[in-house]
Order: C-alpha cells, then structure tokens, then sequence
C-alpha cells in the first residue's frame, strides 16, 4: 500500500507560474525598446548615407557644370539626376527617406545655383548630426518638430 505522501503529486504551483511569466514579460518589454531603437539608428544611419550619396553626386554634377542643378530633379524619389549631351548620370536613383518611401529628402539650391542645402528628418533625438542651434531652415525644422523627429542639414564643401 502507499502511503498518502507518497500519491502527491510534483509540479508547479500556479504563484511560481504567474511569477515565471512576469519575469519573461518585463524581459521581453526591455528587449522590445531596445529592438525599437536599434531600428531608429539603422534608418537614421540610412538617411546620413543617402544625404552623403546626393553630396556626391551634386559635386560631380558641379565640377562638370559650374552650378549645382535645379531643385526639381533631387525632389524626386526613384528618379535620376543626369544632364548633359550625351547624358551623363550623377546618380541613377535618387534615395527616398527609408521610413516612408514615397518621401523625398528636401534639396534648395541658393545663390543661383552656387550653394545648396539638403535635409532630411532623424528619429534619434540624441543623434550626435542632428542640427542645433541655428543651423537649418526653419520649416523644416518645424515639420521634423511636429513629427515627433529632429532635423540634419548638409551643405556644399
């Protein structure tokens, strides 16, 4: 015969569960956030490249020129700059923001064509390229604000 000690049953309590379960749920939350700003960084570390990329491509333009190029062809997403007969092209797709692809970076050429700005909005608020102080046109400025990013701004060497 067995004894009554004997029939009980091992296994986990319903508090060890519950406390098991909070555990895994306040780790997992932790590593989500983290998760999160990872991928800010990789689109923010994305957005600087393509600024960088377009910086090129207007400087080859230039020294083939002597101006840097109208606003229009820079303010299109997926399209070329290329110029010249026969066309030489600078830059065969022009990048689009990698968070909202329908987005094009923000280009103004000053001075008749002898300066240029190029912006983009970072998600990263501690970013260490963002724009302070003065730096920066204003609206743009403001629309990054209003969404909730900041602003970086290059301009011709």
């Amino acid at each position: 015969m067995l004894k009554k000690s004997m029939l009980r049953q091992t296994g986990f309590t319903l508090i060890e569960l519950l406390v098991v379960i909070v555990i895994i749920s306040i780790l997992a939350a932790l590593l989500m956030v983290n998760f999160v700003g990872v991928r800010q960084r990789g689109r923010d570390a994305q957005r600087k490249s393509d600024l960088r990329q377009i910086q090129t491509a207007l400087e080859l333009y230039r020294s083939d020129n002597g101006i840097y190029p109208a606003s229009s062809p820079i303010q299109t997403c997926g399209g070329q700059l290329a110029s010249g007969s026969p066309t030489i092209v600078y830059m065969r797709k022009i990048p689009c923001d990698p968070l909202n692809a329908s987005s094009p970076y923000v280009y103004e050429t000053l001075d008749s064509g002898n300066t240029y700005t190029i912006y983009a909005c970072l998600e990263n608020l501690s970013d260490p390229d963002r724009d302070t102080g003065f730096g920066g046109s204003p609206s743009i400025k403001a629309s990054c604000t209003s969404s909730g990013y900041i602003s970086i701004t290059l301009t011709n060497p």
